[in-house]
């Protein structure tokens, strides 16, 4: 293994190299970006968490810590319109990153068609949703669905979903952040599994 080359500069240069909302502690390694896994190379699909559209790297880095920590078989991000394996993701996701293959599709409607094929449950959710998310049975295989804050879920995941549901939220604030619903969409939908 050949020697890595190293640059000294002033912390100001690094923060000036790495972005303000890098994570550093005084070190910085240029690398490969991460592979990202195919739709195919997993087997079996259990549980998935699918992101439509959710850029905020921080967002996408907790809800992989949240989906590891449920025993989800992968997250499914677009190739456009989410973030890339960055230091943010990863501090957000505390180690998930490395645990929860990130599956990359070019097509989010193609990729539910094909979950569907492969005998996944597909659950969309919608704080305007009518349908209650409630417990599903062991058996079946589930997609839990996220939109992005404010937009929410695209008119064609939509319609490829098989059922739209909401969290049940009593309160005046009938929407929460993105991570945040993930997480209890896992926990609700997942409740009483093996």
């Amino acid at each position: 293994m050949g020697k890595v080359p190293v640059r000294e500069v002033t912390p100001k240069e690094l923060d000036k190299l790495l972005g303000d909302d890098a994570v550093h502690q005084g070190a910085a390694l240029e690398v490969d970006p991460v592979n990202r896994f195919g739709l195919n190379d997993i087997e079996p699909l259990r549980l998935v968490v699918v992101l439509d559209q959710i850029t905020d790297p921080h967002n996408v880095g907790a809800i992989l810590r949240t989906a590891c920590a449920f025993g989800a078989d992968a997250v499914i991000t677009t190739a456009r319109h989410s973030p890339r394996e960055t230091g943010v993701m990863a501090k957000s996701a505390s180690g998930a990153l490395d645990l929860v293959p990130m599956i990359e599709v070019r097509n989010l409607g193609d990729a539910l068609e094909t979950l569907k094929k492969r005998g996944m449950l597909v659950l969309g959710f919608d704080s305007e949703s009518e349908q209650q998310l409630r417990p599903r049975d062991a058996d079946v295989p589930l997609a839990i669905v996220m939109g992005a804050e404010g937009k929410g879920l695209r008119q064609r995941t939509r319609e490829l979903c098989d059922e739209m549901v909401k969290l049940d939220m009593p309160g005046p604030i009938k929407s929460l952040n993105v991570s945040n619903a993930a997480a209890i969409a896992l926990f609700a939908a997942t409740a009483g599994r093996a």
